[in-house]
């Protein structure tokens, strides 16, 4: 239910708040009042074209903001959670324009917010069918809308509940055949992916990296790229320590021979004799380590070559799988399970085949049961939209609900000759033939805006409870019929009106009367400039508003006392 809207800098409008109640409610006003403006509005922020002109003299940019009450558990509170979008009973719709001016015109863009969250006009305008539809000459959001058509008559004929079984069925053949699809994809370079998968395995198992390994091959590389260097260095450190002419080793033992000999005249040089001899000791063992390690030095070019082979593939290896050695492992024992899935490809292949087909027979069987529902369902749909017709005023017209296989696409799912897709296998929608002789169009191609209107307010009586959205706004409703069809036309929106909120701009004061509230538009001068405004009519001021609708510019007692009359009519 749409519970208020606001509008800021709309052509005449500078700014308006508008509260809306459950129930019946009539907008009146002077031809160029601004009605239409209202509808405009609403129109937009409900995702409408956005045109230059409909932004304010002197305004940089226009708003219209719309709050909804919206029923827990709803087509549209779903639509709304399953686009990440929290619904707690109320939604706010807010649609801005800005305009920036041209060489030769003025352009606008604008941005579009569903609870204060961006989104796109085309988001917004799918979500629109759930919360208002609009009747007028000139557009409807969803009941010219082939798309909705089929909605309408399963809801129509309940059958809700079996379109939602296709829909399941249809969900499940469509995975199955994507799984499909993919393993059959996969199958086609199946015996590349195998060679492939193979040497990479080998490649992995071949060089077998461990745990460390490329730590200790860097050490030994540049050990080996050295190996000159190194055993020249520890042997002459070896030479001159311990076994060359005048070696280290040696004369600390002569020192400490000397420093012995001393102590024997002063016992305080012992220690430090002691001192060198240790000292010396631990030499001795340094030079030795140092020939050994200078003996082990390996001088060898294949060895060489060999590290430096292993340590580049290894670096390759790591690189490709790791970091690490772990990595490597880990990753080869995923290679070898994808090397086994590939193996029994050919088995998965016909077990999603045969998947497939059972899945299909079910899901045809489902759609072609809930066609057979449809088409015979029709007939009465259209007969009872007919006979609504009758009542206001358009007795010769003739509706058919035209159920027709959907066309086939290529690359999708097709049964006899029809699209199958998960509302299942028809195009539904629904022909107007206004007048006797004439063949039957579809309801967005009725050239008279009075039966465009009054052909959307048959659908809508038969359709009352039935369809999504939770408002309607009929606008001007009443073109081209007065008197008795008049009324009519009012009651058949008022019994519209106990099962939807219903909005109604009308200049008919059959139909103003029957109205639970009543609101005006006028418009005024200040400031050398236009203003547009709506206001809710209290009891008094309405019997005023309807018997100008009746008596014109001058209102006398006759006009008034008929106001009264109609107002006092249940």
């Amino acid at each position: 239910m749409l519970v208020q809207l606001s509008i800021r800098n709309i052509v005449l409008i500078e700014e308006l708040v508008l509260e809306l109640a459950p129930g019946f409610s009539v907008i009146t006003g002077e031809t160029g009042a601004g009605k239409s403006i209202l509808v405009h509005s609403l129109s937009l922020v409900l995702g409408g074209r956005v045109r230059p002109e409909i932004l304010r003299a002197g305004a940089d940019e226009a708003q219209v903001e719309a709050l909804f009450e919206i029923l827990p558990g709803s087509r549209a509170c779903a639509r709304l959670e399953a686009a990440g979008i929290r619904c707690d009973g109320e939604l706010v719709v807010r649609r801005v324009v800005q305009g920036t001016s041209g060489e030769d015109h003025r352009e606008v863009r604008s941005r579009a917010y569903i609870n204060g969250r961006l989104c796109t006009a085309a988001q917004l305008t799918e979500i629109a069918s759930d919360l208002c539809d609009i009747a007028s000459q000139h557009e409807s959001v969803s009941l010219t809308d082939p798309a909705t058509h089929v909605e309408y008559l399963d809801a129509f004929a309940a059958l809700d509940s079996d379109r939602e079984g296709v829909a399941s069925e249809v969900d499940g053949l469509v995975q199955v055949a994507r799984e499909l699809g993919a393993v059959e994809e996969a199958g086609r370079n199946r015996t590349e992916r195998e060679d492939f998968l193979r040497w990479q395995i080998h490649e992995i198992d071949e060089l077998a990296p461990q745990d460390g390994e490329e730590t200790h091959l860097a050490q030994e590389l540049e050990r080996l790229r050295h190996a000159d260097r190194l055993q020249a260095t520890t042997r002459r450190a070896a030479e001159g320590l311990y076994d060359g002419p005048s070696a280290l080793c040696d004369e600390l033992a002569k020192l400490a021979a000397d420093l012995e000999q001393a102590a024997a005249i002063d016992s305080a040089l012992a220690s430090h004799a002691r001192t060198l001899h240790v000292a010396r000791s631990e030499l001795a063992d340094a030079a030795r380590a140092l020939g050994r390690y200078a003996e082990s030095v390996e001088v060898s070019p294949g060895r060489l070559g060999e590290v430096e082979e292993r340590f580049f593939r290894l670096q390759k290896l790591l690189r490709k799988h790791g970091p690490t050695a772990a990595d490597v492992r880990e990753r080869r024992a995923a290679l070898a399970v994808e090397l086994e899935s590939l193996s029994g490809m050919a088995d998965r292949v016909a077990e999603l085949e045969s998947e497939k087909a059972h899945r299909f027979a079910r899901a045809a069987s489902a759609a072609r049961a809930l066609s057979r529902k449809r088409r015979e369902a029709a007939d009465t749909l259209g007969k009872a939209i007919g006979a609504e017709l009758a009542q206001l005023g358009m007795g010769r017209a003739q509706v058919v609900v035209e159920v027709t296989a959907a066309a086939a696409v290529a690359e999708s799912l097709n049964l006899d000759g029809a699209r199958l897709s998960r509302t299942g296998i028809d195009r539904v929608e629904f022909l107007i033939a206004p007048n006797r002789g004439e063949e039957p169009r579809p309801l967005r191609r009725i050239a008279s805006g009075g039966e465009l209107s009054r052909s959307l307010l048959a659908l809508k009586r038969v359709l009352a409870d039935k369809g999504p959205a939770g408002t309607y706004v009929f606008d001007e409703v009443d073109a081209g019929v007065s008197g008795a069809v008049a009324e009519v036309i009012g009651r058949a929106i008022g019994d519209v009106a106990r099962h939807r909120q219903v909005v109604c701009i009308t200049h008919l004061p059959q139909i103003a009367a029957l109205g639970d509230a009543h609101f005006v538009v006028d418009k005024s001068e200040s400031g050398g400039r236009t203003h547009a405004r709506v206001r809710r009519l209290s009891a008094s001021e309405r019997v005023e508003e309807i018997a100008r609708m009746i008596g014109g510019i001058k209102v006398g007692a006759a006009a008034r006392h008929a106001a009264a009359e109609l107002l006092a009519r249940d």
